[in-house]
């Protein structure tokens, strides 16, 4: 698997990340365009400055990082389609390796067999966790429907 750990940023890069992040967001919720040009101009004194010209996503994308170390967390950089073993799947979503095998074998996570091992697609894990977001908060609206009914509060 293919994925680049950032270490937390100082407390110095956290600030300017979190400015950066504001300003980003601000700039992107105003506007419409199908690209973005940013300029870079390089505080060395010796580099010229460069123009780059970006999609809108890739600058969401950036907000997003920025927002991390404006937060001073560690951040996991993964292709979409990166494979993990189970043992990874289940440290992505906070749970046991067995829970994991038990959601595999139930239908609800797709993988694919490599000989006897399996390999869980990043993306078909992260539309797991959605999909089970999704239910939990059904279940909890239904509770709180049901419990209206009864008059009771939770």
């Amino acid at each position: 698997m293919t994925q680049q750990v950032l270490d937390p940023a100082s407390e110095q890069e956290a600030e300017m990340a979190a400015v950066a992040t504001s300003c980003l967001l601000a700039a992107l919720d105003h506007s419409k365009a199908d690209h973005i040009n940013v300029i870079l101009d390089f505080d060395d004194g010796k580099s010229e400055s460069a123009t780059l010209r970006l999609p809108p996503k890739a600058l969401h994308f950036f907000a997003l990082v920025l927002r991390q170390m404006s937060k001073r967390e560690p951040l996991v950089v993964m292709p979409q389609k990166a494979e993990l073993t189970t043992q990874e799947a289940a440290s992505f979503l906070n749970v046991s390796r067995p829970f994991v095998i038990k959601e595999i074998e139930g239908g609800r996570l797709e993988c694919r067999l490599v000989n006897r091992h399996r390999r869980i697609e990043f993306q078909n894990l992260v539309k797991y966790q959605r999909d089970q977001k999704t239910r939990s908060e059904q279940a909890l609206r239904d509770l709180n429907r049901l419990s209206d009914e009864l008059g009771q509060e939770l």
